[in-house]
């Protein structure tokens, strides 16, 4: 009996966030399903705003974006209307990057804005813009449509691409509203609801969900 090796997994922050802060933030998830995947981490290519916490151990690395929707301000608000967003293309080129330097991955994971950066992701790699991407399927957790005019490209069409959408009925930075309008731009997309905020469950509750959603990946 050959023991079914990880699927590689890329694993995409959230605003504010950095690879390694996201690490720390998954690591019940990461034990949950350690036998089943390797998650591999990357840091956004943008500086987000400074905030200090009450440790101060925020610095200047730790805080990174995937794009900003405030282009003066280079901040960014999920649920800001813009015409233009700033970052968008050195984010797709980080990603590319990865995938060059630390790939194949089987699939990608995004949390809160990198999870609507992974929807964007997966309809550059459908409509084949994106020939480095071969991710046979996404997990957004918080994940929302931009409401960034010029990304409204990414949503016209309904992606092919296996998603599972993980999102929190007490989630107070992306409410639940906004994690379901994004279910449309996915075929046949798979929903664990939770009843918790803005974080990635990983509960025995929810270990089967995820692994029968990972098990239709593994050879």
């Amino acid at each position: 009996f050959q023991p079914m090796s990880p699927l590689r997994v890329l694993c995409i922050h959230g605003y504010r966030q950095n690879g390694s802060t996201f690490r720390e933030k998954t690591g019940a998830f990461r034990k949950l399903l350690k036998k089943q995947v390797e998650l591999i981490f990357v840091d956004a290519p943008l500086k987000a705003p400074e905030t200090t916490s009450a440790s101060g151990a925020e610095g200047d690395e730790a805080s990174r974006a995937w794009w900003f929707s405030d282009v003066q301000a280079r901040s960014f608000n999920a649920q800001q209307q813009c015409e233009e967003s700033l970052g968008m293309d050195e984010s797709v080129a980080a990603v590319r990057a990865a995938v060059k330097e630390q790939g194949p991955f089987d699939g990608i994971l995004g949390f809160s804005q990198g999870a609507a950066l992974v929807a964007m992701l997966c309809s550059l790699q459908e409509r084949g813009l994106e020939p480095d991407f071969r991710f046979r399927f996404a997990v957004l957790v918080a994940g929302f449509r931009s409401a960034c005019q010029e990304h409204q490209e990414f949503y016209r069409v309904p992606l092919q691409m296996p998603s599972l959408h993980v999102f929190g009925l007490e989630d107070r930075v992306i409410p639940d509203s906004m994690s379901r309008d994004l279910l449309p731009t996915f075929e046949e997309p798979v929903v664990l609801i939770h009843p918790g905020g803005h974080f990635i469950p990983a509960t025995a509750a929810h270990r089967e969900t995820y692994q029968n959603f990972l098990k239709r990946f593994q050879e």
